[in-house]
Formats: C-alpha cells, structure tokens, sequence
C-alpha cells in the first residue's frame, strides 16, 4: 500500500460565498493541517489533482447541461431557461467565479485516485464526493458527480466488481443512479432516513445492486458499528469487491447542521478503515460537511490513519490557531464543543442500541426485496 493525498490549490479558497451552507474552509483547512503535522512526505505524497477534459466529463454528464453550466459561468448568470432545466444558478447550485474549474477539478482528481489505488492500494480525495450531481442537471450543491468517474475508471480498468459505499447524511441517489442497471457495480448508502433527498427507502433496490439503510436521527456510536457488523460488512463481503469507494461525508458527525445524527469522528474513522480492508483497491472521497471544525478534523485524521501517521492528543498551536480562526453563521457560538479547537479525535458517543438497527440490518440482507427505484 503506497497512499496519496489528491488535491489541488484551488480548495483553499471556498468559492461559495454568502450564506450557503459551502461557503465554509473544507479542504484547504485539511491541506495546511495536514502540512503543519508533516503529513505530505515522499511516501506519503500529496499529489495535484488535475482537472478533467470536456471529453472525460461527456462521458456521464449531458453536452447541453456542461455548456450551460460554461455559459452561465461566462456570463456570471444561469438564464432562466437553464435554471429551470438544470438547476444552475439557484440558492442550491449557485453560479460563481471558476465553478467550472472546481467541478472539473473534482472529478480529475477522482478519476486520478482510482488509477492510483489501481497501482498502490489506496488513494484520498477529501475533495471529491459530490454523490448528487446527475447527468443533465445540478443537484444538492453537486455540478459534477466525481464518484461516478472514479467507478467507470475502475471498470475500465477490466474489474467486474467494484462496491461503492456512502456514509454520508444524505442519500447517494446519483451514484445509485447512474449504476442501477449495471451488474458490476453495487451500492450501499447509509443515510439519514426523512432527509433531503427524501430517496434511498429500505426496501428501494433501485435495478437490484443497491442497498440502502436509511437510519433514525441521532445515531449513536454503538449504533453505526452494530449496522457496519450486521449489514454493511456481510454485504460487502457477500459481494467480494475488487475494488471500493467511499463517499465519507462529516455531515454524520455529531454537530453538523445539515443532519441529525450524532456520530463520534472516532467511530466513523474506525468504520472507515475497517471498509478499507475490503478489497485490495480503494478509493476514499470526502462529501457533505458543513460544520468547519468537524469536517476538518475528520478529514484530517482520515489522512493520518490512512497514512499511518500517529494521531496527536492535542494539536501542536499553530493547529490550534487555524482552527480559532475558521466561523459559521450555520453553528452557534454556545454549541462549539472547545474539543474542536485543540484535537482531531472525539470521545465515543455510545448510546443504546434500538430495536431499528437491527430491523435495518435483517431487510438490508434479506433476499428477493422490492427493486423500485429510489
């Protein structure tokens, strides 16, 4: 296993502005911690990420859509035509500077984290993960749907079996989607159930691969590992993968204004690493997120346990200082847990375990369920 970071300097600017829930630091924050803790080494490089070509991105999404979306850019306005056919240019998908580049960015850099898994074992795009982008249309702050990219550039490398898992909050219907009738790919997508997309019901198989496990609100630790025991490893291991991807959204952790779950970063690290071990191929992408502190630990400790690297008990001050200095008019001031501020591992959140996980576990598992699409 020879792991890489991919990213590239275009995330340490966010590029959203305002008051929309990406108008946060995600990535960049991620790159310089991980910069302050010697993370970046020859064994451990961070590599840049490229942005894909017109021809790579017509691959999956629509001709009319990407030059909409390079005409809105241009014009810095979507025209009401194409806000109301893909969806650009609203409150949800916003039209700003170099949106473009970012998607395009994206979606190179997981196309180039599957070649090198292909060639090393495993590789980290904090910056990928837009799970919602579908072929014609934005969606749910997604243009370009890079999971999708790093799938077919694992088929085309003649694997016939490639897992895709989503822990994010929010269902993965793109992803979902684009593979529902494809044989070599299956889903799992653990999600918030009542959620936006308000898709991915337990008994929706969509063309038959994908398994979803939508879950009550707060979330506990013991929770998640019990599902990852009962449900989400015995299918995967059912499937035998060649290769994996993982959309690994902080928006599960406890804190993150766009869910309800209450999950530790311990725990979702340690899920995390055990669905590594899955295949000898994986892909870890990053996803929603929208609380600067939680996102950044998480994702940064990611890198250190993919990496190898021992994770510090507290973070060394200038650490501190970059972490002091981020906000979010979407977390109030009284709700900052000081935790956030001086380390990158939570305490566990364990919590009693109801009776719905296991009810989650036994339908995800059970044989000749509905296959409607989600």
């Amino acid at each position: 296993m020879q792991p890489a970071f991919i990213s590239a300097e275009i995330y340490r600017a966010t590029g959203y502005s305002g008051n929309h829930p990406l108008a946060i630091a995600r990535v960049g924050t991620v790159m310089t911690l991980c910069e302050m803790l010697r993370w970046f080494t020859p064994a451990t490089p961070c590599l840049p990420s490229p942005e894909a070509s017109l021809e790579e991105i017509l691959r999956f999404h629509d001709r009319p859509y990407v030059c909409a979306l390079l005409r809105a850019e241009a014009q810095g306005r979507a025209s009401d035509e194409a806000r109301a056919r893909f969806n650009i240019g609203t409150l949800e998908n916003p039209v700003f500077p170099g949106l473009f580049q970012r998607a395009a960015t994206s979606v190179g850099g997981s196309i180039l984290a599957a070649r090198h898994a292909l060639a090393h074992g495993i590789a980290y795009h904090p910056a990928g993960g837009t799970h919602h982008g579908m072929p014609g249309r934005a969606n749910g702050f997604c243009f370009f749907n890079d999971p999708v990219f790093a799938i077919l550039t694992l088929l085309d490398a003649g694997l016939d079996r490639v897992l895709y898992i989503d822990l994010d909050a929010h269902h993965g219907d793109g992803v979902e989607a684009a593979f529902a009738a494809d044989p070599r790919v299956m889903t799992i997508s653990v999600h918030e159930q009542d959620r936006w997309p308000y898709t991915g019901r337990l008994d929706d198989r969509a063309g038959g691969m994908a398994r979803n496990l939508p879950v009550p609100r707060e979330m506990n630790d013991s929770e998640f590992d019990t599902l990852l025991d009962a449900a989400v490893l015995p299918l995967a291991h059912r499937f035998a993968p060649q290769a994996v991807v993982l959309t690994c959204g902080a928006d599960a952790l406890r804190g993150d204004p766009l869910s309800s779950l209450a999950l530790s970063n311990r725990a979702l690290l340690d899920g995390v690493m055990r669905l590594t071990q899955v295949a000898p191929h994986t892909v870890v992408l990053g996803g929603g997120g929208y609380n600067p502190w939680t996102v950044a630990r998480f994702w940064t400790a990611l890198w250190g346990r993919i990496a190898g690297y021992p994770l510090p008990d507290r973070l060394p001050p200038e650490a501190q200082a970059l972490l002091g200095s981020l906000d979010c008019d979407l977390v109030e001031e009284e709700d900052r847990d000081a935790a956030w501020f001086t380390t990158l591992i939570d305490t566990r959140n364990d919590g009693t375990i109801r009776d719905r996980f296991g009810q989650i576990a036994a339908a995800a598992l059970a044989p000749g369920a509905k296959t409607k699409a989600a």
